[in-house]
């Protein structure tokens, strides 16, 4: 396994000129991420098929050949398990990698579950069996070890094999068009970005406050978003989830309670101030303009009892298509359909994913007439 590690944008540029002479290309990446809010990019590996090269983005000051290369529409980028990656590509790139083909996503089609890893899809279809000791590797460090370079390079060395039997496969079995259009779907959700006023909804027990506990909740967590962007810093190191909850809760008003209620020191010296300035500023906030109560579906008549409808109709279509329930509605995307239908009165533009695309004509008819038994 012979790669090239790229250090200039000169040679990026000739490598990228030609991975265009292909239709596919792989790509992995790797990064740190351990306080930080965002990714730290230290490292690209590609593999079009003739050269295999590690780019290192802290070499290169300029990788515009490369981002350049993802927009490229007439070239397929092949990944495994993206999700991370199109957050690195995102972020660093400010674009996306299409179309895109993932590879855990085509084990899915081949009925496999939803997080098969690499390695063992590489051990059962390629027939080697790859070593994972690196995956701990800080890759901002520099130099890298020998071994570290061959991990990384063995990422897309090995996709490119994998990538082309499972793609006999998913042909074979006639889900290649549901395959592009779960990974464009997939990619659409990846560039929606945070609605930073609905931010207080994926706090933990949130469903717990009332209105006006709720109005401070949602000021809190804007804030911690926005403060965590500014300094580039994990959530929970700005303040700690729990504790923007308690505030909200408690209607914390001093230091002192915040202390009592288990701030860390550091929370309340460098944002107590603007926290308690949240929970002062609700006061003034007229009543009609707090948040409603949050109403779970757990809560509501009916919900076990459609949940599990639901339930046996995914059961009956995996007899029929081979695809694992966690695939073909995992319970999140049974709970969006169940809310579609509940709370936003079958709204168009809230339409669940089980009834859309290659999912609807499996789900249509037989799960709308459940959603009417509230």
């Amino acid at each position: 396994m012979n790669f090239e590690i790229i250090t200039t944008t000169q040679r990026l540029d000739t490598i990228c000129d030609h991975a265009r002479t292909h239709s596919v290309v792989m790509l992995d990446t790797e990064f740190v991420r351990t306080r930080t809010l965002y990714p730290k990019l230290g490292l690209i590996q590609m593999f079009d098929g003739d050269n295999l090269v590690l780019i290192d983005p802290i070499e290169i000051d300029d990788l515009t050949p490369f981002w350049d290369l993802l927009r490229d529409q007439s070239i397929i980028k092949v990944l495994h398990a993206c999700g991370e990656d199109l957050e690195v590509f995102q972020h660093h790139a400010g674009c996306l990698p299409t179309p895109m083909i993932d590879t855990q996503l085509m084990a899915a089609f081949l009925g496999h579950g939803v997080s098969a890893g690499f390695g063992s899809l590489v051990s059962e279809y390629v027939g080697v069996d790859l070593e994972k000791g690196e995956a701990r590797t800080n890759w901002l460090a520099r130099p890298l070890t020998d071994k570290q370079l061959d991990y990384a390079a063995a990422d897309v060395f090995y996709l490119l094999p994998l990538y082309e039997t499972l793609l006999e496969k998913v042909k074979a079995k006639g889900w290649m068009e549901a395959l592009e259009l779960e990974c464009a779907a997939l990619m659409q959700k990846r560039t929606k970005g945070i609605d930073l006023d609905k931010a207080y909804r994926l706090v933990k027990n949130a469903w717990q406050l009332n209105p006006k506990q709720l109005a401070v909740l949602q000021q809190a967590a804007k804030w911690r978003i926005l403060e965590a962007r500014k300094r580039d810093i994990a959530l929970n190191f700005v303040v700690k989830e729990l504790h923007i909850w308690k505030l909200a809760k408690y209607n914390i008003q001093s230091k002192s309670v915040m202390s009592t209620e288990g701030f860390e020191s550091m929370e309340i010296q460098r944002h107590a101030n603007r926290l308690l300035r949240i929970v002062q500023d609700v006061e003034d906030i007229p009543a009609e303009q707090y948040p409603e109560k949050i109403i779970r579906l757990v809560d509501l008549s009916g919900y076990k009892q459609v949940v599990k409808h639901i339930k046996d109709v995914v059961t009956k279509v995996e007899v029929e298509t081979g695809l694992v329930p966690e695939f073909l509605a995992s319970k999140k995307q049974i709970n969006q359909l169940i809310s579609w239908a509940w709370k936003y009165q079958k709204s168009d533009d809230k339409l669940p994913d089980m009834l859309k695309t290659w999912r609807k004509p499996l789900f249509e008819e037989h799960v709308l007439p459940l959603l009417n038994k509230k």
